[in-house]
């Protein structure tokens, strides 16, 4: 009786791919992480399991006061651009008004453009207007990308409704107002908050368009960061980034979460 024959494992080009593209992306990412916790002071050698770094930025004045003005401008940001973003996607999906295909076109630049430019331009019109830069100057360059992605995420929503719901409503005897704020507002609710989340990690993380728009005093915690890290990348600045990574991804989580359970309860 023969022996069945055995056939080797075979790992095909794209697998192998796949493993050395994630490898390529994660690695990097894993070796901070592992750093974050080396006792010693400096990151090219290992000297041991210890948390004080992440104590020590805890603790650090300037990293905390960085934190708070990234926090200001993120949820200054976010929260003007949730409510112009909103009115901005159902009025595109809404209404027909002359140049409506340029302006729709126009108001989703900033996702495409790259960030030096809206940098270097939002600047330059600063410049040219008189306006002093500071904290404020942040928060309205943020406004700018952060109401896009705010306005592509509620648009797509958009697509999925149906839209005489709020014509319903009307004539079932409510005004506009109330059709807008007691139909439409709460189907799109996850849609707002997925956006909201999605640019406030977006506002957290900038670092280009803030450093061009911070008059002096006002430094974000992307800022701090690149400051500290021109000569040596320090742990301390690695328990940072790991802590960042984390709350980052958390929050996209939530994000995703919400924008599933929607999808999925829409369907049911």
């Amino acid at each position: 009786m023969q022996a069945p024959s055995r056939n080797p494992i075979r790992i095909s080009w794209q697998a192998l791919f796949s493993v050395l593209m994630f490898g390529f992306m994660y690695l990097p990412i894993l070796v901070l992480g592992f750093y974050s916790f080396n006792q010693s002071p400096n990151s090219a050698q290992w000297g041991g399991f210890t948390l004080s770094w992440y104590v020590k930025f805890f603790n650090d004045g300037r990293i905390l006061s960085a934190l708070s003005d990234s926090l200001r401008v993120a949820f200054c940001a976010v929260g003007i651009s949730a409510i112009i973003g909103t009115l901005m996607a159902v009025g595109l999906a809404r209404y027909k008004f002359p140049g409506k295909q340029l302006y729709q076109g126009a108001s989703y630049l900033p996702l495409i453009i790259p960030d030096i430019a809206i940098a270097v331009s939002t600047l330059v019109f600063l410049a040219v207007i008189a306006v002093p830069l500071s904290l404020w100057t942040i928060v309205a360059a943020h406004t700018v990308f952060c109401l896009s992605y705010v306005a592509f995420v509620v648009s797509t929503r958009l697509v999925n409704l149906n839209p005489h719901l709020e014509e319903a409503a009307q004539d079932l005897g409510a005004t506009p107002y109330q059709s807008l704020v007691m139909v439409l507002l709460p189907e799109l609710m996850p849609a707002i908050v997925s956006g909201c989340l999605l640019a406030f990690v977006l506002s957290m993380d900038d670092f280009l368009i803030s450093s061009f728009t911070a008059g002096g005093g006002a430094t974000t915690l992307p800022m701090e960061i690149f400051s500290r890290i021109r000569t040596s990348v320090k742990p301390d600045i690695n328990a940072l980034s790991v802590v960042l990574m984390v709350t980052s991804g958390a929050v996209a989580l939530i994000a995703e979460t919400i924008r599933y359970r929607s999808e999925k309860k829409r369907l049911q």
